[in-house]
Formats: C-alpha cells, structure tokens, sequence
C-alpha cells in the first residue's frame, strides 16, 4: 500500500507546518548521513528554519573550497582543524542562543523581541508554570500521604497504649483487693493454728 501524492505548495496552518519542516528536516538529514556512509561521499547539508536557525551536515569542507576556487588544503591536520573550527561556531551560536533564550525566560532582554515571540515566550512561561505547580502538587499530596500514614500508626499505637494502661490500672485496683485477701487469710491460719 502506498502513500497518496502529497501536494507541494506552501502549508498554511502554521503548527502543521512546523511539525512537516521538523519530520522532513530530520528525515533529510538522515538521508544525507546514510548517504554519506553507504556510499562513501562527502555530503554537505545546510538548513535554515523559518525563524533561521541553522541546521547542518558538514562532511566536506575542503572539496567545497575547491569547487569554489578556494585553494584547497591537503593537510589532514588543517582539515580537522577547519571542522573543529566550524563545529565550534556552530556550537558557540547555540550556545549563544540558549543563553538568549534563558535570558528571555528570566525576563531580561525582551525589548528586540517582536509581538509573535513575546506570545511564544509567554506560552512557554504559562506551560512552565503549570508544570511547577503540577509538581509542587504532587510533592504536597505525597506529603500529605505520609503524614497520614504516619498519624494513623500513632493513633493505632495510641490506643494500644490506652489499652495496656487500662490493664494496668485494673491490675492497681485489685492490687489492694488481694492484699486484704492474703492478709485475713492469714489471720484466719495464725488463729486456727493457736487453736490447735
């Protein structure tokens, strides 16, 4: 069975169109990688998202700048250090970009920011929020649990206490009871024994 011919024009809606550019972007770049591997080419891959973001396959630096006119570099250590070089950038870019994004989650730095990213900031606030609140709920009710847990053991061992207690004070009163008894039974030995 197989697919329907998809339409190629541009996808309106714009959360079904981010979610086509994400599959189709990490389903590219994993086309180009297999490429690469099975067959043993050098392939290059640069992606820019609609809020340009740069995603990228680099495995050829060098035959790029010869197919440019840019002089080539034989040196093994030249090339690593090229792609060390690039990769670098690449993550300094992140880098920078998640230090952006943090600062604009704490509220710092919003004025470049435009109306479109001000909502997608507050979205991300409001399910960050829920989430903590979410969490911090779920440590309350577990506490909750446990205090309870522990109340009814104090209250079962209450009344085991209550009851031992009420033994022991029965125990008290027929203390005296019993003297009395041992002692006129005594008295009654020691007198018919005087008798005899």
């Amino acid at each position: 069975m197989g697919r329907g011919k998809v339409e190629l024009k541009r996808i309106e809606n714009v959360t079904s169109r981010q979610v086509t550019f994400s599959k189709r972007r990490n389903g590219l770049l994993k086309k180009a990688f297999e490429l690469s591997l099975l067959c043993d080419v050098e392939v290059s891959l640069i992606i820019f998202s609609p809020s340009g973001r740069l995603y990228q396959v680099t495995r050829t630096i060098s035959r790029y700048r010869s197919s440019i006119g840019m002089a080539e570099t034989q040196d093994q250590q030249v090339r690593r250090m090229e792609y060390w070089k690039a990769e670098m950038q690449h993550l300094e870019k992140s880098s920078k970009s998640l230090e952006e994004a943090q600062r604009h989650l704490n509220g710092e730095d919003l004025l470049p920011l435009r109306m479109k990213e001000l909502k997608k900031l507050e979205r991300q606030l409001k399910i960050g929020a829920e989430r903590v609140r979410s969490r911090k709920r779920k440590m309350i009710l577990e506490h909750v649990n446990v205090l309870k847990t522990k109340q009814r053991a104090l209250l079962d061992e209450n009344g085991l206490l209550q009851t031992r207690l009420t033994e022991i004070d029965e125990c008290l009163r027929d203390i005296p009871q019993l003297e009395r008894t041992n002692s006129n039974e005594d008295t009654t030995t020691t007198e018919s024994s005087r008798d005899h």
